[in-house]
């Protein structure tokens, strides 16, 4: 099943907007997936370089782990019929003095409200890093990235803040055991019941 009516137009708006051409080294190249038939929703930062030359988005060690911590398959991953992906920022930024550059305002100006909105049946929204707590969290996030993440019982099953799932955060996953041994088996067992059942289509 593809994107259909609305949502379809919008994605191809998405996919062709240039607004912030003049600001991205690699140009513009909007990485995101969705249908309106979707039930999680992956929220992350911005695409880095692998992403951006693969169009896929998490085509990547970071989305690897995150697979991982789904508890979720490739195949299952990409169907975008049950998994929407829409990050924070759709293009690469740049790199910036500690890493690539946070993810461009004008997407979420331009865009996630309208696609949010196309998208009625999600169940589950993953926050991957601190850019998706702020912005789907809103005032609810609490002062930093960890004491979101420590306090997910209380946005579950519907929210579950995470770290970004780079090895930038190997030190905070290995000073933070529970968030592994107490969050992760959790968010797998929110989202099982909500990708298995259909058939998944074939991965890009």
């Amino acid at each position: 099943m593809r994107p259909s009516g609305d949502l379809e137009v919008l994605l191809r708006e998405v996919r062709a907007c240039r607004a912030c051409e003049p600001h991205l080294p690699l140009g513009p190249r909007p990485v995101l997936r969705a249908a309106p038939s979707a039930k999680v929703l992956i929220a992350g930062q911005a695409p880095g370089t692998k992403v951006h030359e693969s169009g896929l988005p998490w085509d990547d060690a970071s989305g690897e782990r995150l697979r991982d911590w789904l508890g979720m398959s490739r195949e299952v991953f990409y169907d975008e019929t049950r998994i929407a992906i829409i990050p924070q920022g759709f293009c690469y930024p740049g790199r910036g003095k500690n890493g690539d550059l946070p993810p461009r305002k004008e997407c979420e100006e331009l865009w996630h409200g309208r696609l949010i909105a196309g998208l009625p049946n999600l169940e589950v929204f993953v926050l991957a890093g601190r850019y998706a707590h702020a912005y789907h969290l809103g005032p609810r996030r609490k002062r930093n990235l960890t004491e979101t993440a420590r306090a997910w019982r209380g946005y579950a099953p519907r929210y579950f803040p995470l770290p970004h799932p780079s090895w930038h955060n190997n030190h905070w996953l290995k000073v933070n055991p529970w968030f592994e041994a107490e969050c992760v088996p959790a968010l797998r067992a929110a989202v099982r019941s909500l990708v298995r059942p259909e058939p998944a289509s074939a991965v890009p």
